[in-house]
């Protein structure tokens, strides 16, 4: 096959970061979006977002819809504890955290680690469930 410079002109464009050296993830070379209201939110090509002021329950609902995650009740509690352990902690929370909190709070046929990854299935709690509350991934996260 040979090359033709005609084709690569009609190739898309890709947004390079220039921080991805110092991102949470070395492979991070680009930015995507998600459309909130009118507005592009960029996240890494993971989904997390690259600026966590940038979020809003709009963005979780995007990211959810890209992710093919239908939000319900209990998602939004996750979202929530997700949210406001990282402003309480400057941490992303365990899952073992998670499960004490929700056991707690939905009982032990919910509150467990198996029921929180059936809810975030690309992931679980602490991979989907933190790029939709808008939570950065920890470095060495794979």
């Amino acid at each position: 096959m040979r090359f033709d410079p005609k084709a690569a002109l009609h190739v898309k464009k890709v947004n390079y970061r220039e921080d991805a050296r110092d991102s949470t993830s070395p492979y991070a070379i680009y930015t995507c979006s998600v459309r909130v209201d009118g507005q592009e939110v960029l996240t890494d090509q993971e989904g997390y977002i690259l600026d966590m002021d940038a979020w809003s329950e709009g963005f979780a609902q995007a990211q959810a819809d890209k992710e093919g995650l239908e939000l319900t009740d209990e998602h939004w509690q996750v979202i929530h504890f997700i949210r406001e352990f990282y402003e309480e902690h400057s941490v992303q929370a365990q899952v073992r955290d998670m499960v004490k909190h929700f056991r707690e709070v939905w009982g032990p046929e919910h509150g467990n680690s198996r029921y929180l990854h059936d809810i975030f299935p690309m992931g679980g709690p602490q991979k989907q469930g933190n790029r939709v509350a808008g939570v950065r991934k920890t470095k060495g996260e794979h």
